[in-house]
């Protein structure tokens, strides 16, 4: 990895749990979602006319697409219910777990065998993620319902991961996020709206945080778009899909200072060394890969 694509991926790690943070408390997590979602389709669309590129080339990786696109949708909805319920500082770190997903999908379906260090850093990450939801003194999972949310959303990060890391080694990035967020976008726009709570404007659902809370939406939606392009672009770039997702595991830890420091989460010492723990888990499991 180039001391320029290292670069790139530390950025958008430090940028990425800003969404998740500005999603804590905010009262329709779905309208932040939806613009986050909006603005990526602008943004690209705007890149693809002042480039010139073909708005139409990404139809060639469709398989990527489609994949990536489907585990977005589920990703956001499991997302919601997870920042709505839960910390900051404990369920983001297990939602950025997702290369557990890859090697537990290999040893239990696939039957594959691993060596000692990356079955060690599968124990760092099970340990950390269990001692992070864990409340002294309450039952074994203080939230099972939160805690599944969260690892569906692990999940799907790492689908994701893969789809778009495969597309970026035939299209360029703007080209695959401008068609992918023009598909999504009405998309994510209509499922909001159909599973929004009684008695709630379709509008307000989706918009009513830009009058409420302009500065946090207009934050949350670059910084979201600047993260995700920047991976994006280290992928095309040649950059080795587990050094990047190694170096990515620097947004843990940023997560549990966002909770401690601005949202007043408690436990902040132990949230933090355990966050550690996961992150380096997770890190042994990639490169043992």
């Amino acid at each position: 990895m180039t001391l320029t694509i290292f670069a790139m991926v530390l950025i958008s790690a430090t940028l990425h749990p800003l969404r998740e943070f500005y999603m804590k408390g905010n009262p329709t997590p779905e309208g932040l979602v939806f613009s986050v979602m909006a603005v990526f389709g602008l943004l690209s669309g705007v890149q693809v006319a002042v480039t010139g590129a073909d708005p139409w080339a990404a139809t060639e990786v469709w398989g990527y697409l489609a994949v990536s696109s489907g585990g977005i949708i589920v990703y956001y909805f499991a997302l919601v219910g997870t920042m709505r319920h839960g910390d900051l500082s404990i369920y983001y770190p297990i939602t950025r777990s997702s290369p557990l997903f890859v090697v537990l999908y290999g040893l239990l379906v696939q039957g594959q065998s691993y060596p000692l260090t990356m079955l060690a850093g599968i124990a760092c990450v099970l340990v950390g993620a269990f001692m992070l939801q864990y409340e002294p003194g309450t039952r074994f999972f203080a939230q099972p319902r939160t805690l599944a949310l969260a690892t569906l959303v692990m999940v799907m990060h790492g689908v994701i991961t893969i789809a778009d890391a495969g597309a970026m080694q035939h299209v360029e990035p703007i080209q695959f996020l401008f068609l992918q967020y023009l598909f999504l976008v009405p998309v994510i726009g209509v499922l909001f709206v159909v599973t929004r709570p009684d008695g709630r404007g379709a509008v307000q659902h989706l918009l009513a945080g830009w009058v409420k809370m302009p500065g946090r939406f207009a934050v949350a939606c670059l910084t979201a778009y600047v993260s995700y392009y920047l991976i994006l672009t280290a992928f095309q770039w040649g950059a080795n899909v587990a050094a990047v997702a190694s170096v990515r595991q620097v947004s843990i830890p940023v997560s549990v200072l966002l909770g401690g420091l601005f949202l007043k989460e408690t436990r902040m010492t132990g949230r933090l060394a355990w966050s550690v723990l996961l992150a380096l888990g997770v890190v042994l499991i990639i490169l043992t890969r």
